[in-house]
């Protein structure tokens, strides 16, 4: 048996935003349940690390396997590198496999311009107006290209660490017609939408620059160690997690902001509820989306570009 393989450049140009959007909101309409997911498996490498993501949906069985390599960068070579194994769900038998890193680059701004889109209708917003991204890499201009197909946005301003880098994805974005430019951690006061995609360790800026009517998206990074925002504005906001297990596990931009039973009490909306209208924010406090990257996005995304690949479009 000969397995097809779906190249980088063929599975982004089967899904795009819109399409990646369309394709996670029917999952969870669906009945797609992000709490059944296992959690993800970590194992060392001389080199860095194995991470292995299994999951199910209603029509596939599915794992991406991805190597992270803190020190490839500076050799020239990417940090994250993976494939993803597609199953039918029936049978386990194997379907396609897929480029790994760029189904992580297609499902991540998929699933932050989805929560984004739902979160600015609850302010009845229909674009995402003045962005602020935190972030100059390959998953920031994504998360751009994301929510300027999904949402619409009126200004941009890049903030980066390195100031040539934000100037130069500041400037292409620019050259496709957006008004954009780099900036600094005060144009986050005047921002509609923040979008933090970096693998901060510390917190990116002060909270307390941000608008009550703000909409927040922290998506960089994983893990108890990271940090994109502070304590006291994932205190101050109202919050939606892509499940409550893996946010209370992984997501380091909330604990320890409250413990996980003061999460419990207080209350963590679910992109599901999001989606089905089923959460009611309270008023006056900026809408914060944190997520630390699933596995049913993977399967959800991996399905319909198999779907898309083959011609079997369905249902998932």
């Amino acid at each position: 048996m000969t397995l097809p393989y779906i190249d980088a450049a063929t599975l982004r140009a089967l899904v795009p935003p819109a399409a990646a959007v369309a394709a996670l909101e029917g999952a969870l309409r669906g009945g797609q349940d992000p709490e059944l997911d296992s959690p993800r498996l970590f194992a060392p490498l001389d080199a860095g690390e194995f991470l292995l993501m299994p999951a199910q949906s209603a029509r596939y069985a599915g794992v991406k396997v991805a190597t992270v390599a803190p020190g490839n960068p500076a050799r020239g070579h990417p940090k994250i590198q993976g494939t993803y194994l597609l199953l039918d769900g029936t049978f386990l038998t194997p379907l396609c496999a897929m480029d790994g890193a760029e189904l992580t680059l297609v499902r991540t701004p998929g699933v932050t311009a989805m929560a984004v889109k739902h979160l600015l209708a609850l302010r009845g917003a229909e674009s995402a107006g003045s962005v602020v991204v935190f972030g100059a890499s390959l998953q920031a201009d994504r998360h751009i290209e994301a929510l300027h197909a999904v949402s619409g946005i009126a200004s941009l301003v890049v903030v980066g660490r390195r100031p040539a880098a934000a100037e130069e994805l500041a400037g292409k974005w620019a050259a496709r017609g957006l008004s954009a430019r780099a900036g600094s951690v005060a144009d986050v006061a005047g921002a509609d939408v923040v979008v933090c995609a970096t693998s901060s360790s510390e917190p990116l800026f002060d909270g307390s620059l941000v608008q009550d009517s703000a909409v927040v998206a922290a998506i960089g990074s994983h893990g108890l160690a990271a940090r994109e925002i502070d304590p006291a504005l994932a205190r101050r906001a109202e919050v939606v997690v892509e499940g409550r297990a893996s946010a209370l596990r992984e997501a380091g931009d909330l604990i320890p902001a409250r413990s996980a039973g003061e999460w419990a009490e207080r209350g963590l909306a679910t992109l599901a509820e999001l989606v089905d209208g089923r959460w009611a924010p309270e008023a006056g406090r900026p809408l914060l989306y944190t997520g630390v990257g699933m596995s049913w996005e993977d399967i959800v995304v991996a399905g319909r570009v198999h779907e898309l690949f083959t011609g079997d479009v369905g249902v998932d």
